[in-house]
């Protein structure tokens, strides 16, 4: 066997540029690039191999970790994980900045391998700077924070396990089913050792993405329920985007007449002008898909992790009668809600059902087209939305801007991206998405600071869009400085804050439940009660944004965001515009409810009545 004398580093990156991906018929090389900052624990190992250049790998210099693991989520997401990135850390907090990233990658189901410095294997000068020792287990180190938010993790402690680590590594990134972040903790005295590789293990190696193919058996069952049906609803979710299955969805809904409501990771799939689409379903869905849901007798789950925010906390599908039917690649998925599995590629499943089906028709009628024109009635009043001005000058609501953006500003093809807040309960409800995959919302996880990086991620992905990060000022201050990473890349993105001067989606969480505005609202602290409640901090986020290099804009009103979104358009680099909009000013939630943990005991008699509400309510959700 002829062999290679090369770092264990060298080695996993001559690896890593020789991975590609077959998906129906078409080689796509599957890493595009690494991630990273350097510390001691990384530059002279891995950091030595990625400065030699001896690969087309192309390093990107991030500052802060989170934001490169998001970064790399965001490319991968964009090119629907056909691509991805590795992320690269030193030891201790480099390593732990990145865990909240994989664990916002598990969660959505999106490859990215992180690579986290470690503690020295060969123990010889413990404690080294920034190694977190635990007396009771000496092999437990800051990298074991990965194993809860990876779906594979591994320690390599002699250069030669590499080989093993990535064999195993790239079976979860290259599949469907499993994938979502991968961690291999990297101790920086193995990545500079030195082993003999054989030239089998650096070779170009293809991973083949083969749908699974629904047995007979399988569409059979599948058939049988939606015939005994008389009002199904299909939700699609993000495995329908991932597997191509637009076309089949608005095929199989035309055939049966049957309407069709989106997740986060859905939407987009199908064009919302789509005669069966209902737009968003769930806490942060629309009128449309609530109502429909409630009177559903079966739940066509396709795609979908079916999140409480889908379902209502298990409450939204009221009909007694109601069943889950599962289509999903990963059979945990597809087994949830007592759902009757379908484990097989979503496009192949729903093309496969059309014949199956031949001849029936959902009963809804005229029922569908009734609540479609009656949520786009709320839609476009709600894009014409005026509010009154505010003490320091006019001011937008947040439901407006959308509304601006999206039928008059941006150009359709605009990729737009969001994670927390607000911002993606109104946007799942009333963004119409009119050119597939210009949807980008990371949701599964809600992790405040994904916008901005996960932006800069799609924009190298699609160097030809327009990209816009929607972002709310509390999720911009959490995590924005990959907008740094733009200016240094030359990489144009758009950040919109959208500041209403505080965490309003908590606060609007915490006042429904009985309790008074604590802690979420950015106001001074007053040193008579000793509490936040002074006058409200002013921040000027287009000031905040050329600090970076961007171009810094504002708006109050809507000739000024237009005439802000116009100029954004016409620059060549990264643009931040600073959006003064009112604090209550989202969307509301459209006949949903969410379970959250509320004081069962109190003295406060408004917390006491919501415990009693959310009692009763519990009441009315399935128990699994």
């Amino acid at each position: 066997m002829k062999t290679v004398r090369l770092t264990m580093g060298q080695a996993l990156l001559k690896f890593l540029d020789n991975q590609y991906i077959e998906v129906d018929g078409e080689e796509i090389k599957f890493v595009h690039g690494v991630f990273g900052i350097f510390g001691h624990g990384v530059v002279v190992g891995l950091g030595e191999a990625l400065a030699a250049g001896n690969t087309s790998l192309r390093f990107y210099q991030a500052k802060n970790e989170q934001g490169a693991g998001h970064a790399a989520m965001g490319f991968a997401k964009q090119n629907n994980r056909h691509r991805m990135m590795a992320v690269c850390s030193s030891i201790g907090p480099g390593a732990l900045n990145m865990v909240t990233a994989a664990g916002t990658a598990t969660a959505n189901h999106i490859p990215v391998l992180f690579l986290p410095s470690d503690a020295f294997a060969c123990r010889q000068p413990d404690p080294v700077l920034q190694q977190v020792e635990i007396p009771t287990d000496y092999t437990n180190t800051a990298s074991d924070a990965f194993r809860a938010v990876s779906r594979y993790w591994d320690r390599v402690q002699r250069p030669e396990q590499i080989m093993t680590a990535m064999i195993s590594a790239f079976r979860v990134l290259t599949d469907p089913g499993e994938t979502g972040a991968v961690t291999v903790s990297l101790p920086q005295d193995v990545q500079g050792e030195v082993y003999d590789y054989p030239e089998e293990f650096l070779a170009r190696r293809v991973h083949h993405l083969e749908r699974r193919i629904p047995g007979k058996g399988r569409i059979d069952r599948a058939a049988a329920m939606i015939r005994g049906a008389k009002k199904p609803l299909v939700i699609c979710g993000g495995g329908v985007r991932y597997s191509g299955a637009g076309e089949a969805l608005e095929k199989f809904c035309a055939a049966g007449k049957i309407p069709f409501a989106e997740t986060q990771g859905g939407k987009g799939t199908v064009l919302w002008d789509n005669p069966y689409n209902l737009s968003g379903i769930g806490a942060t869905g629309a009128l449309a898909a609530n109502r429909i849901a409630k009177e559903a007798d079966l739940i066509i789950a396709a795609g979908t992790r079916l999140g409480d925010f889908t379902t209502c906390s298990k409450w939204l599908f009221q009909n007694p009668e109601c069943r889950i039917l599962g289509i999903n690649v990963a059979s945990f998925d597809a087994y949830k809600m007592n759902g009757e599995p379908i484990i097989a590629d979503a496009k192949l499943t729903l093309e496969a059902l059309v014949p199956a089906l031949s001849g029936y028709t959902a009963s809804w009628g005229g029922r569908i087209q009734e609540v479609r024109d009656e949520w786009k009635a709320e839609v476009d009043r709600l894009y014409c939305e005026e509010i009154p001005p505010g003490p320091n000058g006019p001011l937008l609501s947040q439901a407006r801007v959308l509304g601006e953006l999206n039928d008059r500003l941006l150009p359709p093809e605009t990729i737009v991206v969001s994670g927390s807040g607000s911002i993606p309960s109104d946007m799942q409800r009333v963004w119409r998405t009119r050119v597939m995959g210009t949807y980008h919302l990371e949701y599964a996880f809600s992790c405040m600071g994904y916008e901005v990086a996960a932006a800069l991620g799609v924009k190298i992905a699609c160097p030809e869009k327009e990209v816009v990060a929607i972002i709310g000022d509390g999720a911009y201050t959490m995590l924005h400085t990959e907008l740094l990473t733009a200016v240094q890349e030359g990489k144009k993105i758009i950040v919109l804050v959208l500041d209403n001067a505080g965490f309003h989606c908590i606060d609007n969480l915490q006042h429904s439940q009985g309790i008074g505005h604590f802690g979420n609202e950015w106001k001074t602290r007053n040193e008579a009660s000793g509490l936040l409640e002074g006058p409200p901090v002013a921040v000027d986020y287009a000031k905040n944004g050329e600090s970076w290099g961007a171009l810094g804009l504002r708006a109050r009103t809507a000739e000024e965001l237009a005439g802000a979104v116009k100029e954004a358009l016409a620059a060549k680099g990264p643009v931040v515009i600073d959006i003064k909009v009112g604090a209550k000013t989202m969307t509301h939630g459209y006949e949903s409810w969410w379970r959250v943990g509320t004081a069962q005991v109190s003295s406060n008699p408004e917390v006491q009545k919501a415990a009693r509400e959310m009692a009763a309510e519990v009441t009315k959700t399935r128990k699994f």
